[in-house]
């Protein structure tokens, strides 16, 4: 058996022959998203069109599939990804008003960024962390119970410290 985990097309027998030309560009698609994401923070318009050029792709394929999955992104982001979790826990306990307390500190609303590019906000369905609710994200770091001014207030300071409360 071959050690090496790359195959040439005529290993892969008869799959080598049904794929087409445009199904193994379509195959590189994602990959190709996600180095670009990678690169620039987001999809820009302009480097999106190369690629369709580039693959012979209709532009229109490449944001439908871009579109179908929330980990791409169409604009700038900022450098921190503050999410509110709108599960009903953290919905019944305060979660509106927190996104209220942040839209108004930081000038956006949700899906919002920024102008200075320091802070993307969002809302997402459920973090999982429904016994500390409300509940939210700075960057991947889950904080808990952000109830009461002094509790919310050391929230909005971690969010401008880059730490976590």
């Amino acid at each position: 058996m071959d050690a090496n985990p790359i195959h040439r097309e005529d290993d892969i027998g008869a799959v080598g022959k049904i794929l087409t030309e445009r199904e193994r560009k379509k195959g590189i698609l994602i990959h190709a998203l996600h180095a670009i994401q990678e690169e620039n923070g987001y999809l820009p318009g302009d480097v999106l069109k190369t690629l369709s050029l580039k693959l012979n792709i209709p532009l229109a394929d490449i944001y439908s599939v871009a579109s179908f999955y929330k980990m791409f992104h169409f604009k700038p982001r900022g450098k921190k990804i503050v999410k509110v979790c709108f599960g009903t826990a953290c919905y019944v306990r305060g979660a509106k008003q927190l996104l209220a307390i942040l839209e108004e500190r930081f000038h956006v609303k949700s899906g919002e960024t920024t102008a200075d590019r320091a802070m993307t906000l969002e809302t997402v369905g459920c973090v999982g962390c429904c016994g500390l609710a409300p509940v939210s994200t700075i960057d991947d770091e889950v904080v808990g119970e952000i109830i009461g001014e002094k509790r919310i207030e050391q929230f909005v300071q971690a969010i401008k410290d880059g730490d976590t409360a």
